[in-house]
């Protein structure tokens, strides 16, 4: 029997799910929702606040403020619950109502974001809006997960590690791109450690974090309007871009198995599953990195009105979320 005085205490590190079945390829997924913030995000959250806190930048009388578009908000919210801090969470309307909700139930505010900037989109507003509150009470602390090294070195302790030890033989690794710190965390471990693991980014259509233009996104957590500075792309080995109706049937075929995931996850596992596809991937040994769960989406990607206004009546048609049957 565990147990726990806090609830960062816990996380499970261990859980993989054989996509096989559902994807025809044997790509193993590694879920990160398993905790009290429901996703990967917790470690990112987990490791900057402690960052703060050793440097003397978190206070009592400090108030954490973050720009979030959903996850890394619960997460710090859960975070400063825990601790006593006051937490204010910068997102915008596309972060789910579900979300939303949860983050003020642990006690946090959240302001929402309604209008993009000129040359940022929602982000850059978001974090105009930020750094507006800084300027004006230096009481606001911006643990700013853009630049935070904290926020990939998390995941170069952690998530990497894990991989490694339950793979030592890893061909190739998919991780989605967001802010690129659990990207970078993990390309920066595995170059380092002379690892010969490939290491694909996953990215939505729309995003500019690896250039490109921008377009429309709905579905929070991947892509972004601004390109994050701790990317470095000499770390990444391949860029792979997912549009946004291929992660939503993606979930959906994966929830037709069973297995209820995020948008973000979806992402990836299109992502992965289309390099397969086009790879001699028979005898490799991948692995994708699952970010968070499904049920904070039920409004969203999971809601047929929802996906119909906005991808079109087609995109669920019965045919397309059929399971594969194949089996290993």
């Amino acid at each position: 029997m565990r147990v726990i005085t806090a609830p960062m205490d816990f996380n499970e590190e261990e859980l993989y799910v054989d996509l096989r079945p559902m994807t025809g390829h044997r790509v193993l997924l590694k879920c990160e929702g398993f905790n009290f913030a429901g996703s990967i995000k917790l470690k990112a959250a987990s490791a900057m606040v402690e960052a703060a806190e050793r440097s003397g930048a978190l206070t009592p009388e400090s108030t954490l403020v973050e720009s979030s578009s959903g996850n890394l908000g619960v997460a710090l919210s859960m975070i400063a619950a825990s601790k006593g801090y006051r937490f204010l969470c910068v997102t915008d309307a596309r972060c789910n109502l579900s979300t939303r909700r949860m983050m003020e139930a642990l006690g946090s505010q959240v302001h929402i974001i309604t209008e993009p900037s000129a040359t940022g989109g929602l982000l850059g507003a978001r974090i105009d809006h930020v750094r507006a509150l800084c300027a004006a009470d230096d009481r606001y602390v911006w643990l700013d997960q853009y630049t935070n090294p904290a926020n990939w070195k998390a995941h170069y302790r952690t998530t990497a590690p894990a991989i490694a030890r339950r793979f030592p033989r890893l061909d190739v690794l998919f991780v989605g791109a967001g802010t690129t710190g659990t990207l970078m965390g993990c390309a920066r471990y595995f170059r380092d450690s002379h690892h010969p693991a490939r290491v694909v980014a996953v990215d939505t259509v729309g995003s500019v974090a690896f250039g490109g233009p921008p377009a429309r996104r709905m579905i929070p957590g991947l892509g972004t309007s601004v390109r994050p500075p701790i990317l470095d792309e000499s770390y990444v080995d391949e860029v792979i871009r997912v549009e946004e109706a291929d992660a939503i049937r993606t979930c959906h075929r994966l929830a037709r198995s069973g297995f209820l995931f995020g948008g973000s996850t979806g992402t990836v596992v299109s992502g992965a599953t289309d390099w397969l596809g086009r790879h001699d991937a028979e005898h490799l040994t991948a692995v994708a990195i699952a970010p968070d769960l499904g049920e904070r989406y039920l409004d969203t990607i999971y809601q047929t009105n929802w996906v119909q206004d906005l991808y079109g009546e087609h995109l669920l048609r019965t045919e397309e979320l059929t399971v594969d049957a194949r089996r290993p």
